[in-house]
This record gives C-alpha cells, sequence and structure tokens, in this order.
C-alpha cells in the first residue's frame, strides 16, 4: 500500500510561483509513475504532468513551459513547480502515483491564483 501526501498549496498572486510537494510512504514509489492532476470547481480532473521512473516528463499543453515535474527517488517525494500562475490555474492538485495493476491517489492541496 501506498500512502500520498501532498503539501504546498495556498493563495498567491496571479504571475506568482508555488512549489508543490508529494511525499510517498508504505513502500518506495522508485518504479512507479508518478503524476499531478487538478480539479477545478464544477469541472473534471485534468491531466497536469507526469514523470517516469527514469524522470521522463510529459505535460498537458497548457502547463507546459509554466511547470516543472521532479522527483527525489530517495525522498520518496515528487514536485511540481509552477511558474507564472494564472487564475485558471486554480484547482485542488492531487498526486497520482501508478504501474500496472496499481493506483494511489493523495488528498489533494488546493492551490488559489487570486488578487
Amino acid at each position: 500500500q501506498v500512502q500520498l501526501v501532498e503539501s504546498g498549496g495556498g493563495l498567491v498572486q496571479p504571475g506568482g510561483s508555488l512549489r508543490l510537494s508529494c511525499i510517498a510512504s508504505g513502500r518506495s514509489v522508485s518504479i512507479y509513475v508518478m503524476g499531478w492532476y487538478r480539479q477545478a470547481p464544477g469541472k473534471q480532473r485534468e491531466l497536469v504532468a507526469t514523470i517516469t521512473s527514469s524522470g521522463t516528463a510529459n505535460y498537458a499543453d497548457s502547463m507546459k513551459g509554466r511547470f516543472t515535474i521532479s522527483r527525489d527517488n530517495i525522498k520518496n517525494t515528487v514536485y511540481l513547480q509552477m511558474n507564472s500562475l494564472k487564475p485558471d490555474d486554480t484547482a485542488v492538485y492531487y498526486c497520482r502515483a501508478s504501474r500496472v495493476g496499481y493506483e494511489y491517489w493523495g488528498q489533494g492541496t488546493q492551490v488559489t491564483v487570486s488578487s
């Protein structure tokens, strides 16, 4: 079993930055694909970015150039650096760990972009 705990969300002004963290416990997630997803009020959950065990990153088009996903397999942690934040980035951000036959989600962290 894997437990995921996100942190780092909060209120930020447009154009600002935040760094989200997702710490995994229970077992190593080094072989898992890790991902960040978000869900805005009234909308479906959507992909933000994923990163493979070897460090290959993939981003949703609207996040390319603004967001950076990274991982530290020793710390069992995945990060999401978010720059140039916009009000449309307001959402609950969720961490996901997945591999064949397994999927785990965190409880989410709220990000609010507002002046």
